[in-house]
């Protein structure tokens, strides 16, 4: 009977493990936007550190990052467990700020052309000249990176909890928890990667100056500030469709009319698989810039507004 059990026993664990990796493999594809997110402003945040210094920074940040997973893990399993019904409004909300967020860096790019026109080694080498403990600047990047952290991590959380919901607490619990180590680990380790990549290629120019490795040295070298704006650009597009997708999933009425859309692109000759495929995210995306403009819109409306009151 002992032995019954306790193969019982293993067979459940063995089931929920299986879910818990069936759901986390679901919650880091929605993720998907806030990760390229990540990277870009993770990456910009050690920007201006002294070379020998940038890996201990973003250790240092990724270990922020798991301090703030620790806090709202739990705080996500406390809404689970006690107001369930406040993960959907939850979740419209984080979708709401990430197409809102990501409609403001499209504005603010657009509208503030003239200040990308100053070098960004000029503004950092300024902020460095007006402080004259490089221990305390290094301090202020870190605290700075890990309070953006804070924002994506909540955003990374709220949706896989929606994700989740449907389980119980222990593999919601199991399922957070992987995704907040996976997260955490796979973004600053990539981070790692992308504020090395040009000093990576300064070593392999070096090494020879000829050959293959020299070549790969310089393009290494050239290709790290376009590697930030592709991120930044990717980022910026899936935050509009995660954000969007997340929108139209809670309104009942817009996603009948997507699956619709997408019903009807499908019966075309040849290319309708392709564009069935295409469809949601698309109109995802498009709804996630319309629902960013709007709130964009508010924001600068109420912020006309409260001046005048007082």
């Amino acid at each position: 009977m002992a032995g019954a059990s306790l193969l019982t026993l293993l067979d459940d664990i063995a089931t929920i493990l299986d879910d818990v990796a069936a759901m986390s493999k679901v919650a880091a594809r929605k993720t998907a936007g806030v990760l390229g997110d990540d990277l870009a402003l993770n990456a910009q945040q050690v920007s201006g550190v002294a070379s020998e210094r940038e890996l201990p920074v973003v250790f240092a940040v990724a270990m922020g990052s798991l301090r703030n997973k620790v806090i709202l893990v739990p705080l996500a399993m406390l809404i689970s467990a006690f107001i369930p019904w406040a993960i959907t409004p939850l979740l419209m909300c984080g979708g709401l700020f990430l197409c809102y967020e990501g409609f403001e860096k499209v504005y603010h790019s657009m509208t503030h052309k003239q200040t990308h026109l100053v070098d960004d080694d000029t503004v950092v080498a300024k902020a460095q000249a007006d402080i004259d403990d490089l221990g305390a600047y290094e301090k202020q990047k870190i605290k700075g990176a890990i309070r953006t952290d804070f924002v994506l991590s909540a955003e990374i959380i709220a949706i896989s909890l929606g994700v989740a919901a449907h389980m119980d607490l222990m593999a919601q619990f199991l399922t957070l928890s992987v995704i907040a180590i996976v997260m955490t680990f796979g973004v600053y380790g990539l981070v790692a990667g992308i504020v090395k990549i040009d000093d990576l290629g300064l070593y392999l120019a070096r090494r020879k100056p000829s050959g293959v490795g020299h070549k790969l040295g310089l393009t290494l070298v050239s290709a790290a500030p376009y590697l930030m704006k592709t991120l930044t650009f990717v980022g910026t597009i899936a935050m509009f469709m995660v954000g969007g997708g997340i929108l139209t999933h809670g309104i009942h009425l817009v996603f009948e009319w997507i699956e619709h859309a997408q019903a009807v692109v499908t019966q075309i000759n040849v290319v309708g698989g392709f564009l069935g495929l295409l469809t949601p995210s698309i109109l995802n995306a498009l709804f996630g810039v319309v629902a960013g403009g709007v709130v964009l819109l508010a924001i600068k409306g109420v912020s006309k507004i409260m001046p005048a009151k007082s």
